[in-house]
């Protein structure tokens, strides 16, 4: 008979080396920015980037087959909210892997696009840069608890505060977003929509970073070990 903690071991682990491999990948975005600023070893960045983000699609693939292709023996009676959860947790892993498809878009457009990087404009595409790698950081945290959560059953995973630290750094990118294109439009840039189109990448990665989080608090609804929304009565 299968051990019941087994499966759900196995998916906090694999889960747990992905997310990794993926905030390896999302933080050299600012390195990306700005070696292509100093002149430096931009190629060089990009193409560990590709890298990382390729290893990400087969750690990726490698955590939606185990799920797909296990029945609810293999998961056993412990990890009973996988099993009642696995379609929305395959399009979870998908999603969460368009988290490294994007970084690796954008760090190809910047060699494509070529901006001038000495600016004002040039400087909040920076800013929102470093603002994706922070909001990758507490999703790693989040989705880590988050899968500890539906594996272990009997846990209990509090996440209000940092979903709501994800979605105030997603305004906060927002507003750089804004702040990019206004910047560039404004100024002598010889092509703002060059930064336009940067910022709105970046803005697009923010947004899928946050968009994570709502299906964490979708899937949590049903769960009652998972606490992503505070209490709307407790602030009266």
């Amino acid at each position: 008979m299968p051990n019941s903690t087994a499966f759900g071991a196995t998916l906090e682990s694999q889960t747990e080396t992905y997310l990794a491999k993926l905030a390896s990948c999302t933080d050299l975005l600012p390195t990306a920015l700005t070696a292509y600023a100093d002149g430096e070893a931009y190629a060089a960045t990009t193409t560990q980037i590709e890298e990382i983000e390729s290893e990400c699609d087969q750690l990726r693939r490698d955590i939606t087959a185990s799920i797909a292709n296990a029945d609810s023996r293999e998961i056993g009676l412990l990890n009973t909210p996988i099993n009642l959860n696995q379609s929305a947790l395959l399009d979870f892993y998908k999603q969460l892997d368009v988290v490294a498809n994007h970084t690796e878009r954008i760090a190809q457009e910047i060699g494509m696009l070529q901006p001038e990087p000495a600016n004002d404009s040039y400087d909040k595409l920076q800013e929102m840069a470093a603002l994706i790698v922070e909001m990758t950081e507490i999703l790693d945290d989040v989705v880590t608890r988050f899968i500890a959560g539906l594996a272990r059953n009997e846990s209990t995973e509090t996440l209000v505060d940092e979903i709501e630290q994800i979605r105030t750094l997603e305004s906060r990118c927002d507003t750089a977003r804004n702040a990019v294109i206004a910047t560039a439009f404004e100024s002598d840039l010889a092509q703002p929509l060059v930064y336009r189109e940067l910022a709105v990448l970046l803005d697009e990665l923010a947004n899928t970073i946050e968009d994570l989080t709502d299906r964490i608090t979708i899937i949590s609804s049903a769960e009652p070990g998972l606490v992503t929304e505070g209490d709307p009565t407790s602030s009266s």
